[in-house]
């Protein structure tokens, strides 16, 4: 039957590209088989994850070149872990009366709509056919 034991463990890191410094906590699973083999099983929130020195990624820029430190190292540093940011709050908005509404803008009638739709290709339409009868044959 094996045997085992936990324990809890936390990781400072520390990015080099960023300089963003951070902890995590693992839950170490120390399991011995009946033969004596040991095998640890590295948990975080209760997943199975690899081990802390396999490469961590930043969480602040996503880079892979991070450094670690001796475990308890930002507890006796505390200037380098940055400070928790005061909650805001809620936001309050002045009272401001939202203005009137505008009536929409009034399209046009079907019959200038109309007018438009038809007499432009027809405005073209003749404009060419007098350039081809009067303009062209002068020019050549």
């Amino acid at each position: 039957m094996p045997e085992g034991f936990e324990t809890r463990v936390s990781w400072p890191f520390e990015c080099l590209r960023c300089l963003h410094v951070w902890e995590e906590d693992y839950l170490l699973r120390t399991v011995i088989d009946a033969r004596g083999n040991e095998t640890q099983i590295w948990l975080s929130s209760g997943v199975a994850v690899q081990p802390p020195w396999s490469g961590p990624s930043c969480p602040g820029c996503g880079a892979y070149r991070v450094t670690s430190f001796p475990s308890g190292y930002l507890s006796r540093h505390p200037e380098l872990v940055a400070a928790q940011e005061p909650d805001p709050g809620p936001v309050r908005v002045p009272g401001i009366k939202p203005p009137d509404r505008v009536a929409a803008v009034q399209r046009a009638t079907l019959p200038g709509r109309l007018l438009v739709a038809l007499g432009m290709p027809i405005a073209l339409f003749v404009g060419y056919e007098l350039y081809a009868a009067i303009v062209k044959p002068v020019h050549h």
